[in-house]
């Protein structure tokens, strides 16, 4: 779910198949704070996947940290994934889990960058790529390779974010109004520059590649208060990159009192509010090698 992204700030939980490894690090909190906050909207996707049977082989394009290789190997049990990151750090990370999970002997980790030659990953029944595919310098030839590397009548499931999440209550007294909108304003005239591919229907693109699309879903993140710690710090940690992308974008004011909400030490910090909400979506497509 690594997927999140790159780049100076990259989208909200994204893992990118092809991060720059000077970067892996500092996304490593944002992307296991996502997988722990949103767990069950992770494990609704995996549910919902038209898989007929279950199995046996699974591919995780830019897996980053490990959020949708955990889930699937807890959803298909028989099955072992291969996950692939370009971030060494990010699959070391991820095997740890695996390893506190008792899952390791169903993990393989692969390191590659998917927009230069494909490593070897067998002829998986279902392929999983979440926050990854806008990523991909040419996503087009990556559905292709997905196509001829899937098992005929395997499952290609895609996910794609909705950037980074919501936080702030709208009608919140103490806040400057209109601050967070603002900010992913000037967040999406940079993804517009960076990452052309960011936001876009990956149905059309998935059936011109082969694919029989079987299903859409578009999934609504709304969690309202009282909430986890966690829920904290995944808002200091996104807003934290927000800030590295729109900081010249924004007024005088404006970055004024966003540096207030992630001061950790500022009684205005954001770690310090009980008011806070995680508000996003997730576009989820399944398609069919026929």
């Amino acid at each position: 779910m690594t997927h999140t992204s790159p780049h100076a700030a990259h989208d909200h939980g994204a893992h990118p198949a092809h991060e720059p490894e000077h970067d892996a690090d500092g996304q490593a909190e944002i992307l296991d704070l996502d997988a722990e906050v949103l767990a069950e909207h992770i494990a609704s996707i995996t549910a919902w996947l038209p898989v007929k049977a279950g199995p046996r082989h699974i591919v995780d394009l830019g897996c980053g940290t490990g959020a949708g290789t955990l889930a699937l190997l807890k959803r298909f049990p028989r099955a072992e994934v291969t996950a692939v990151d370009t971030s060494t750090s990010h699959l070391n990370r991820l095997r740890h889990k695996a390893e506190a999970d008792d899952l390791a002997d169903r993990v393989r980790t692969v390191q590659a960058d998917l927009d230069g030659d494909w490593p070897e990953l067998g002829t998986p029944e279902l392929v999983w790529a979440s926050a990854s595919m806008h990523h991909m310098a040419d996503p087009d030839r990556t559905l292709r390779q997905v196509h001829d590397t899937l098992a005929p009548g395997g499952l290609f499931a895609v996910v794609e974010l909705a950037g980074f999440p919501r936080f702030l209550p709208e009608d919140a007294p103490a806040d400057r109004p209109g601050l967070e909108e603002r900010c992913h304003a000037a967040l999406d005239r940079h993804h517009a520059e960076h990452m052309p591919h960011r936001g876009a229907d990956w149905g059309p693109k998935l059936t011109a590649a082969g694919f029989t699309v079987e299903g859409e879903r578009l999934i609504t993140v709304n969690l309202g208060p009282p909430h986890t710690e966690a829920v904290g710090r995944y808002a200091l940690s996104s807003l934290t990159r927000v800030r590295g992308s729109v900081a010249q974008a924004l007024t005088t004011e404006d970055l004024t009192a966003l540096d207030q909400l992630l001061d950790t030490d500022s009684p205005h910090s954001i770690l310090r509010r009980d008011d806070l909400t995680v508000r996003t979506e997730r576009s989820v497509w399944a398609a069919r090698r026929t």
